[in-house]
């Protein structure tokens, strides 16, 4: 008989992952929603994790996936199919008397966002709110992490030069490590947070130039910023990184949030839900030190 308390989507990346290990470690059950019974589905396996196969195409399966689970993470691809996805799942979760949903956002979510995905967020999180199921909104910043994705640390390690479209804009990069953890402590201990949207920061507003300072004492290795013009950040999406347009088309626009102060501001969030205190960028390089080798 299944014992899993906590279904979490995204299980194979770097959120849910994170998410995962904390819950582990906290001794708690979990079941994870994938889309593919592959070596990372099997991976978890061995960790103890249940595992649930489905996609957010199909409520039924979602239903499924639900069944005795007390907390919910849901985590959408910045990609099309974001409202459908969260109604299939709010919807399954209240069938399903789960008692409460984590919804991962973004700090650009709003009514009049020009990014797609940004506005899609925002109305997913009035669709969770609709349903009646206790949901706690995590609206992080941009992560830490894009100065580790591969197709972004293979030319800033090449070049030595960080180049992105933000101009002398600022935020606080947080760690997709930390995000899991906040996820995590709040599907544990949902009262005291159900109904309130959290924005997410790291624990030092940086520029550019500041955040590849950071890199270089985290590298050893002079990094530069070398700000770039948004239409060539869009042109490099579509002819290098080939991102999907859905994805494209947000970047571009937040991009241009990002340069009008939308992604500013720290806050101590991190800490007040985990009791440990948010990754620095010079960490977060530290431990993924790999990517640039």
């Amino acid at each position: 008989m299944s014992k899993a308390e906590y279904l979490v989507s995204g299980a194979t990346g770097r959120t849910g992952g994170a998410a995962i290990d904390t819950l582990l470690e906290m001794g708690k059950q979990v079941r994870a929603y994938v889309r593919k019974d592959d070596e990372r589905a099997a991976e978890l396996r061995k960790r103890g994790v249940e595992i649930a196969l489905g996609d957010f195409t199909d409520v039924d399966k979602i239903r499924a996936a639900m069944e005795g689970i007390k907390g919910a993470y849901f985590l959408h691809p910045i990609s099309p199919g974001i409202l459908s996805a969260a109604a299939y799942w709010a919807q399954a979760a209240k069938e399903a008397g789960v008692h409460s949903i984590v919804n991962m956002s973004q700090i650009s979510a709003r009514r009049d966002s020009e990014s797609h995905a940004a506005q899609d967020h925002w109305i997913s999180e009035q669709v969770f709110d609709w349903s009646g199921v206790p949901t706690t909104h995590i609206r992080p910043t941009f992560f830490a992490d894009w100065l580790v994705y591969p197709h972004f640390a293979k030319e800033i390690w090449r070049r030595k030069t960080v180049e992105f479209p933000f101009g002398e804009g600022r935020h606080a990069p947080i760690s997709s490590d930390d995000q899991g953890r906040v996820i995590a402590h709040l599907l544990a201990n949902p009262e005291p947070h159900a109904g309130k949207v959290y924005k997410l920061h790291g624990p030092i507003e940086m520029n550019h130039y500041e955040i590849a300072q950071a890199m270089s004492e985290a590298l050893g290795t002079k990094i530069t910023y070398n700000p770039i013009e948004i239409s060539e950040f869009q042109r490099r999406m579509e002819e290098v990184y080939k991102f999907n347009p859905f994805l494209i088309q947000h970047l571009t626009e937040v991009a241009q949030d990002y340069r009008n102060g939308v992604f500013a501001g720290t806050n101590s969030a991190v800490e007040d839900i985990t009791g440990k205190r948010a990754m620095t960028v010079q960490e977060v390089v530290a431990a993924n030190g790999a990517v640039f080798a």
